[in-house]
């Protein structure tokens, strides 16, 4: 299997299944110089683990990450940076009764049909295990934009939970880490809740949209047509587990606007340009303007569920199949740190980009 590597100058590769020993990643393109610990890693796991909440998977694994090489008394040294995180807590003999047969709405099917041959033990290589060690790798990154660009930071949380959507004008950002959902309206934490808890007893899982933010982006990341950062930052979001739709800025709602409406103005402040709103996105032409990076992205519900459903085994026999096993009943909860990891992955490739081709040179306004 190729293809498990993404980023340009700023790479990483993931490796691993859910149910073997280990999964990791390895870092390459890390500048050195670049403080960093297992220390400074790990509080963005602890964010993204299971087991947190009655309304997470209830896999208890402590997602411990252990670098073993590419940092040296404490910083980087500009080698490959290899990360690893053990697992602690699978339950192979939950999967025993899927070994022959396909979960619809998984890819069991799909990797058959490719390999020939499938880890069915949670899902092995497409379970959305494997995204720890992409948070541990945006980790990483977010040393390097510590270092590189201080100021930007990066922020994810749910907007929507099936049918149920935040009031926006109940945002606020210091509610975010006070509740299971990463919710910013706290008058929606109780109803999702009771959405979530009514779900579960039915057997049931749902969907939810997720946006991350990262404001104090410098101006001028990403490259025109091939080189787009919005492109890349579609690309990684999309690469996330159980992810069918991305979008930045208004997205599929600017196709309701009217050019008057959609273009964001601007006008000359004391420190530059100034944007009066960012439908955009804070990407124009592929290249950050400067205001806030905004992306959008859709989680279908897991699939993994105790109602049965129709599907075919291995002979091509036609079965109705309970999913066991300990399941996320939102997987867009544990998506948001994800989210922000990939986020921090591709700001800081095309940070380090922008960096090798310009040296950070900008036209100059005014």
């Amino acid at each position: 299997m190729s293809l498990n590597t993404f980023g340009h100058l700023f790479r990483v590769t993931t490796w691993g299944e859910s149910h073997g020993p280990a999964i990791g990643c390895t870092v390459d393109g890390c500048p050195p110089g670049i403080k960093l610990s297992e220390a400074d890693l790990q509080p963005w796991l602890d964010r993204r683990k299971p087991g947190t909440s009655k309304f997470t998977t209830q896999r208890k694994e402590a997602d411990e990450v252990r670098i073993l090489s590419g940092v040296f008394e404490g910083v980087t040294t500009g080698t490959p940076i290899q990360l690893m995180i053990e697992n602690t807590d699978q339950r192979s003999k939950d999967y025993s009764n899927i070994a022959q047969a396909f979960r619809p709405g998984h890819a069991d099917i799909t990797y058959h049909q490719k390999y020939g041959v499938r880890d069915y033990r949670g899902g092995g290589r497409s379970s959305a295990r494997e995204t720890a060690s992409r948070v541990a790798a945006g980790g990483v990154a977010r040393a390097v934009l510590a270092s590189l660009a201080p100021g930007l930071v990066i922020r994810g949380y749910m907007v929507q939970m099936g049918v149920v959507a935040i009031d926006r004008g109940r945002f606020d950002a210091a509610v975010i880490e006070d509740n299971p959902f990463w919710c910013p309206d706290a008058g929606m934490v109780e109803p999702w809740a009771d959405y979530l808890d009514g779900l579960r007893l039915a057997h049931n899982s749902v969907g939810a949209v997720i946006e991350v933010t990262a404001s104090g982006v410098p101006a001028g990341l990403g490259a025109p047509l091939y080189g787009k950062l919005d492109s890349d930052l579609a690309s990684a979001m999309m690469s996330i587990n159980a992810v069918k739709g991305v979008e930045i800025g208004d997205g599929f709602a600017a196709a309701g606007l009217t050019g008057v409406e959609n273009a964001d103005e601007i006008r000359m402040g004391a420190a530059g340009p100034e944007f009066l709103s960012n439908h955009a996105g804070g990407i124009l032409g592929g290249i950050s303007s400067g205001q806030p990076v905004v992306v959008r992205f859709a989680v279908k519900p897991t699939s993994s569920i105790l109602t049965p459903r129709a599907t075919i085994d291995g002979t091509g026999a036609e079965i109705d199949l309970v999913t066991k096993g300990r399941h996320d009943p939102c997987v867009g909860i544990r998506a948001v740190p994800v989210g922000e990891a990939m986020m921090a992955c591709v700001l800081a490739d095309h940070l380090l980009l922008d960096r090798g081709q310009t040296g950070g040179v900008r036209g100059r306004i005014g």
